[in-house]
């Protein structure tokens, strides 16, 4: 039912407010009903938060560009640095195209398949040291191991991984409520480039079996024509961006997956009978509560949409998550069911050119852990008083997940 906008109902969606931190879908559910092309000239964005109207805009990149920026901060700057690391999730074609085919290859689904046993090797690892009875599903479990699997697959040192874990997750914080990043934050980016420059500068000197090693190797078309080696600076922002993005949304997913499923049991124990109920149980829970709320774009032309026109020069934010609960796309949206049959595009890894690079480890990662959680907790619950939230730019989830398992 689509509400009636009064003086005292009027629409505020601010992604840095403490009401979005701890529950965004039922804003989610007014700016699809009440205002589908929302304006917020406070704060100085646009958003779009309906199915059909977030997917062509995700494909439209002559439209709505990537290159200013990845949160809101960033494209809101009036005075962005003038030297950033490189990354292709800033990237417009043609240079994104030319630059993720030199790590696409890495990332096919037959690739992602031979990593299978390292994957299932190291989730088991970390879930065996985990309490049997009590334990925090994110803090001693989900946050662990993701960002060592994609970490093993850049060769970084085993000492190494987890203090990186904690560098990339800094800089996504917004506990003041303001969006802007913290001193904190800009020293563990500091700490984060250092450490990748000099595993970068090692690995061109004596070559692993890795693919920060296989970057220092390869070379890329430039757009004058010329070829030459990936800079530094550019296996940097490779590195950087998979390690962080690899880190985060199957930490997130799985510590969701627990709360979900701690509230539909019944779902936990048909999959426990029939374990291909997994695959479609994770892209349920991507769909259902993904991490990633929102991605970020800057309009290169007027767009006129919903009898509106969204000024050349905007930044507009693409709700992912809410696109992915409109009922104009899937029937009983707010229903969780792992038995879904989807009929169209899941948002819950990005859409278009700048789809999740990782996106099929990302679901081995996260089948992996969901079979090994099913042996190890049968029955589970949650204490929902020590349930605590994220408070992180355009991603969502649980900070605190305990778990009591039923003997």
């Amino acid at each position: 039912m689509t509400h009636t906008l009064t003086s005292d109902d009027a629409l505020e969606f601010d992604p840095h407010s403490e009401s979005f931190f701890a529950d965004p879908y039922p804003i989610y559910r007014r700016l699809r009903d009440e205002q589908p092309v929302y304006h917020n000239p406070t704060i100085g964005f646009w958003a779009l938060s309906r199915y059909h109207d977030v997917t062509p805009a995700m494909k439209d990149f002559q439209t709505y560009s990537s290159a200013r920026g990845i949160t809101l901060e960033m494209v809101l700057d009036p005075s962005p640095p003038s030297e950033t690391i490189p990354m292709i999730i800033m990237m417009d074609p043609p240079e994104h195209t030319r630059m993720r085919k030199l790590v696409s290859k890495v990332f096919t689904p037959r690739a992602i398949s031979g990593l299978e046993s390292t994957v299932r090797t190291i989730v088991h690892g970390f879930l065996d040291r985990v309490d049997r009875h009590e334990f925090d599903m994110f803090t001693d479990f989900s946050t662990l191991f993701p960002i060592e699997v994609i970490t093993t697959m850049l060769g970084v040192p085993p000492e190494h991984r987890q203090q990186l874990r904690q560098w990339h997750a800094a800089p996504m914080e917004r506990s003041d409520g303001s969006g802007a990043p913290t001193a904190e934050s800009r020293e563990a980016i500091a700490a984060a480039t250092r450490f990748y420059h000099q595993l970068i500068l090692e690995r061109r000197a004596s070559p692993q079996d890795d693919m920060i090693s296989r970057l220092t190797q390869v070379e890329v078309e430039r757009e004058d024509g010329t070829t030459t080696m990936l800079s530094d600076r550019e296996i940097l922002g490779f590195a950087s961006l998979l390690a962080g993005a690899g880190a985060e949304t199957v930490a997130k997913v799985i510590a969701s997956a627990a709360v979900i499923f701690a509230e539909h049991q019944d779902q936990w124990q048909a999959m426990r009978a029939d374990r291909a109920k997994i695959p479609g149980a994770f892209e349920e829970l991507l769909r259902y509560e993904g991490p990633v709320q929102y991605d970020m774009r800057y309009t290169l032309r007027d767009v006129d949409i919903h009898d509106q026109t969204i000024p050349r020069g905007s930044a507009v934010l693409m709700l992912l998550a809410s696109a992915n609960r409109d009922e104009r796309a899937f029937d009983e949206a707010d229903r969780f069911d792992i038995t879904r049959r989807f009929g169209g595009h899941n948002l819950g890894l990005g859409y278009g050119i700048h789809s999740c690079l990782g996106a099929a480890l990302a679901r081995l990662e996260g089948r992996i852990a969901l079979d090994a959680l099913l042996d190890f907790m049968p029955e589970f619950e949650v204490d929902r008083a020590g349930l605590t939230r994220t408070r992180e730019t355009s991603v969502a989830g649980w900070a605190t997940v305990p778990v009591r398992v039923r003997s």
